[in-house]
């Protein structure tokens, strides 16, 4: 059995969050961008009293570690970091494009509907996104990248397959296309596919370097 802490600090909405064996326990949020460096670890200390748990008991730390916000990234990696290098715990780290797609396949699986293939957007300003394509078993169809889309991105995809647009990038591009083969979504929610995708590594021993380990920003100068 696993007990794993996660932290998402990668967007406007931080969570903090306990999962057993891949269940979500219970989790916190914070809406506030510039105080997610004083939310992590009073959130993460209030989980664990809520759950009549301690921190010694977590078996290792999930985190989001990109893309997205410069300093969002920055103040998670930190904090799972410091956990894990004093407790000596196993680092796990999760990309938020994986997260995204993930959380639409449990959407749509839950509601018994085909997968296309996926692709979330995360907007990096102007006409920027960073983004990827995968398929439902998340293997990259298309690389994550940080794109400035067009009319002509994505053409060739859609000519041959329907692909699901999402995340707050994705109307930008609905704004410039016209293909039948391109549907888009809201945003899905990720605490059941952070608390999947972690156990999943857990399982699989896909630990990352805890000395080492830097947030993936696919563009550095991006300080949401």
């Amino acid at each position: 059995m696993s007990l794993l802490l996660h932290i998402n600090t990668s967007d406007t909405l931080a969570g903090v969050g306990l999962s057993r064996d891949g269940v979500l326990l219970a989790e916190l949020h914070n809406y506030q961008l510039k105080e997610h460096a004083s939310f992590v670890q009073p959130a993460i200390k209030r989980l664990l009293t809520e759950q009549r748990l301690t921190i010694h008991e977590v078996d290792a730390v999930a985190v989001v570690n990109g893309p997205g916000s410069y300093t969002g990234l920055r103040v998670g990696l930190a904090s799972a970091k410091g956990i894990c290098y004093a407790l000596n715990k196993p680092l796990i780290t999760i990309s938020a494009l994986t997260l995204m797609s993930k959380a639409a396949v449990i959407a749509m699986d839950k509601e018994l509907q085909p997968v296309p293939l996926l692709c979330p957007m995360i907007d990096a300003r102007r006409m920027e996104v960073f983004t990827v394509i995968h398929n439902r078993e998340l293997e990259e169809i298309l690389p994550a990248q940080a794109l400035v889309i067009s009319n002509e991105s994505f053409v060739n995809i859609l000519l041959r397959q329907p692909v699901l647009f999402f995340g707050n990038g994705a109307a930008k591009y609905r704004k410039l296309t016209s293909s039948t083969n391109a549907s888009f979504s809201t945003e899905f929610a990720t605490n059941e596919a952070l608390a999947a995708l972690a156990a999943d590594a857990f399982c699989k021993n896909k630990f990352a370097n805890v000395a080492y380990s830097e947030p993936f920003y696919l563009k550095e100068f991006y300080n949401g």
